[in-house]
């Protein structure tokens, strides 16, 4: 069974920062890509970033620099830095994998718990 775990949340002064991170874990053979999305209250969940296997990587327009995702193969991790934080960035931050189990033919979607990222003014 694969899992996926976010953790790097928390509590933070506007213009403050925080990395993210998503883990993912069980019998995985592969990954495609990679993405980041958020959700505050009472809007619609929206796309953050996205990087793809070989590293490409694409951010939302609003994200105007201040957020740089990356991953580490290694450690089935996938980080996302998020500088210069601004109370509108207040949700939760949920991450989303397409990840080809061991003894799977095909890639299927998996989704995070979600980290409760809260910016303060």
């Amino acid at each position: 069974q694969v899992q996926l775990v976010e953790s790097g949340g928390g509590l933070v002064q506007a213009g403050g920062s925080l990395r993210l991170a998503c883990t993912a874990s069980g019998r995985i053979f592969s990954f495609s890509a990679i993405g980041w999305y958020r959700q505050a209250p009472g809007k619609p969940r929206e796309w953050v970033a996205a990087i793809s296997s070989g590293g490409t990587t694409d951010y939302a327009d609003y994200m105007q620099g201040r957020f740089t995702i990356s991953r580490d193969n290694t450690r089935n991790t996938v980080y996302l830095q998020m500088n210069s934080l601004k109370t509108e960035d207040k949700a939760v931050y949920y991450c989303n994998a397409a990840v080809r189990p061991l003894g799977s033919s095909g890639y299927q979607d998996y989704w995070g718990q979600g980290t409760q990222v809260t910016v303060s003014s």
